[in-house]
């Protein structure tokens, strides 16, 4: 979709009022277990639109581009962080999954026990309500840009003191995400950070006739299931009855800079999701697939781990941390392909981190 560029003066001339054309609508969540959360409505005029959970790490719930879902929202649909049950695998029983769901600050993976402390199922920042939150307008050289911000806090009495911040920007006319992470140790002892990103395609931008467009150098199973779909990691699948997930880590190419992109594409619909990071920040590429009945999504999760928990093998020796006082970035830009030519020149892009020295 094309966007007209309009100065403010001119936009007016058109419109009684900004939210006609882009725009941050908030509100609150009322019935079911999704009473009370509070959540903002981001239309960019690109025809990106999508769903900021303010109670809920701002993660991203529904996303569509085009008029076209892109994001899988699961069984559980939305649900307020008081039905958070952190015991055991309870994690999916508050798990909406959505657009992007934030795994972390101190476990992603499985759940597991360490020097005597409980770690949950992915952490516990996903079902973590935000602080300071901000939503706002402002005019850069004439364009409308759209910010969400806040902090969401992972602390506790004679224990850690980690905060995550985050300030989520679109621009108007433009089919970008672009999302800033900062962790900060407010405590006074060496902290174990493990981050994944949960980005969640779903249908119809995942369908039969999807595909997986990685840098990958290197691909390995996590386990046996994995194995046996290795050849075809890349291809989707219809819904399929019995299906176990498959789960790969990517070593991924990148530029000397350490930046470096992967995308889901769906030629039949032209439209597509490419998300970009660096392997500097995120070192590991996760991919989640899942081609259940009901059960139908892709992850894809760039992370500074792999997802077996802090007791897993692979993380031996690895996990990143920070100091009393350290603060980490770790920076993602999402962007939606609208046809065939931006989809071929991200496909491009991707191919071309592998022929780079």
């Amino acid at each position: 979709m094309e966007t007209k560029k309009l100065t403010k003066r001119e936009m007016l001339k058109y419109a009684g009022d900004f939210s006609q054309l882009f725009g941050i609508k908030e509100y609150t969540l009322a019935g079911g277990k999704a009473k009370g959360v509070k959540a903002f409505d981001v239309k960019t005029g690109s025809g990106l639109e999508f769903t900021v959970l303010a109670d809920r790490c701002l993660d991203i719930a529904g996303l569509s581009f085009n008029g076209i879902n892109c994001s899988y929202i699961a069984k559980a649909g939305i649900v307020a962080p008081e039905y958070y049950n952190e015991n055991g695998a309870g994690f999916l029983r508050s798990f909406h999954a959505g657009f992007l769901t934030t795994c972390g600050l101190r476990n992603a993976g499985i759940p597991c026990d360490e020097n005597g402390e409980s770690f949950p199922l992915h952490g516990r920042i996903a079902n973590t309500p935000g602080e300071e939150v901000c939503a706002k307008t402002e005019w850069t050289d004439d364009v409308p840009v759209l910010t969400i911000s806040g902090k969401m806090r992972e602390a506790r009495l004679f224990g850690e003191n980690l905060i995550l911040g985050r300030k989520i920007t679109c621009k108007y006319g433009e089919n970008k995400i672009y999302i800033k992470n900062t962790v900060e140790n407010l405590g006074f002892k060496r902290e174990t950070l493990m981050l994944l990103f949960h980005f969640n395609m779903g249908y119809p931008l995942l369908d039969e006739d999807a595909m997986l467009v990685t840098p990958t150098q290197r691909l390995t199973p996590r386990d046996q299931d994995a194995i046996k779909g290795e050849a075809e990691y890349h291809q989707c699948q219809p819904p399929t009855p019995d299906y176990s997930e498959q789960v790969f880590y990517h070593n991924l190419k990148s530029d000397p800079n350490g930046d470096t992109s992967v995308a889901l594409i769906n030629e039949k619909l032209k439209i597509g999701a490419a998300i970009h990071f660096n392997k500097k920040q995120l070192f590991n590429f996760t991919q989640w697939k899942q081609m259940g009945e009901g059960d139908y999504v892709m992850g894809m999760e760039p992370c500074n781990c792999y997802v077996g928990g802090r007791i897993d093998p692979r993380n031996s020796g690895i996990l990143d941390s920070l100091e009393p006082g350290e603060i980490k970035n770790f920076d993602l830009t999402i962007e939606l392909l609208n046809g065939m030519d931006e989809i071929s020149s991200a496909i491009a892009n991707i191919n071309g981190y592998m022929v780079r020295d």
